[in-house]
């Protein structure tokens, strides 16, 4: 599968939207580069939400290759990143620090990850 361009900038909000379209479509990793350029090229305040985001995306990754101690480990360790730097642009930070520790229970107990049937939402919906 074609690797997403490296080195795009792109503002917080299209950077989401894109992330989101390939975790939706079953393609973590290139959601993970898609935070990766984030990460690299975002405000140095910014860049430990970005980097926790794509831990979150590379973990999901590896559970779903098989990976069961490497996509738990990358799924806690960008949990953790992500509640630590506090949400911002809208960002489920509660619920997708749930979810990652669920998912990694469930990698850890050797349950089956289909990377589309378990994307998570990024953005929380808003209520109305």
């Amino acid at each position: 599968m074609e690797r997403q361009p490296e080195g795009v900038v792109r503002g917080p909000f299209e950077t989401l939207a894109e992330a989101q379209e390939l975790l939706d479509a079953g393609r973590p990793f290139h959601a993970h580069e898609v935070f990766e350029d984030a990460w690299k090229s975002g405000p140095e305040e910014e860049r430990a939400l970005w980097r926790g985001l794509a831990q979150l995306a590379v973990g999901l990754t590896h559970a779903a290759r098989g990976n069961a101690t490497g996509g738990a480990r990358l799924l806690r360790r960008g949990a953790g990143a992500i509640d630590e730097a506090g949400a911002r642009y809208g960002i489920d930070v509660p619920g997708l620090v749930r979810w990652a520790s669920e998912l990694a229970e469930d990698t850890e107990q050797g349950v089956e990850v289909d990377p589309a049937a378990c994307a998570p939402r990024l953005v929380a919906a808003a209520d109305g």
